[in-house]
């Protein structure tokens, strides 16, 4: 896998999650923290839902175990440390996939998933996939976000690539 673009990914989904978590803050934390008829239970717990993914993720990069034995946690989190642990987790994968060459990113990690069942994925097809796992769930909520009429911007690839890629791209050298 290419190093170059596993690099910009992992940038993209800390972008784009530093976007939405600033537009969400802006409403409190009894409207991000409110149960809903949601899979993962309130806006903040779907931020939560990323969070947690990313740190089972991290456990099988790192090649250890993690504690975690469902894809939620059994309580709703505040959400200003779900907001607080997911932009740090964010900045260890662009640090991780900063350290990683072409043949590192290609190595084989086993794993067994939270809901059972043996695993493998390369470095890189990990990393995309918490890309796109990132992606699916801001998009839900964003849906979830639009009724209270906020301030938005769009956090697409696209976007990114128009208004923040070029200084990012030129700050990386």
């Amino acid at each position: 896998m290419d190093p170059s673009l596993v690099r910009m990914m992992t940038r993209y989904m800390a972008w784009a999650d530093d976007l939405v978590l600033n537009i969400a803050s802006a409403l409190g934390p009894e409207e991000l923290e409110t149960d809903r008829e949601t899979l993962f239970g309130s806006i903040s717990g779907t931020f939560d839902h990323i969070l947690l993914i990313e740190e089972v993720f991290q456990a099988h990069l790192e090649g250890r175990s993690h504690t975690h034995s469902s894809r939620h946690r059994n309580t709703t989190r505040p959400f200003d440390i779900v907001a607080t642990e997911l932009r740090a987790m964010d900045l260890f994968y662009v640090k991780f996939a900063d350290s990683q060459s072409e043949t590192e990113l290609d190595e084989v990690v086993n794993f067994t998933y939270v809901g059972g069942g043996d695993g493998s994925m390369t470095k890189g097809e990990i990393l995309i996939h918490l890309v796109n796992h990132a992606t699916y769930h801001r998009g839900f909520i964003s849906t979830l976000l639009h009724p209270f009429k906020l301030e938005s911007r769009a956090n697409d690839f696209s976007v990114f690539l128009r208004d923040a890629w070029p200084d990012i791209k030129s700050e990386m050298g």
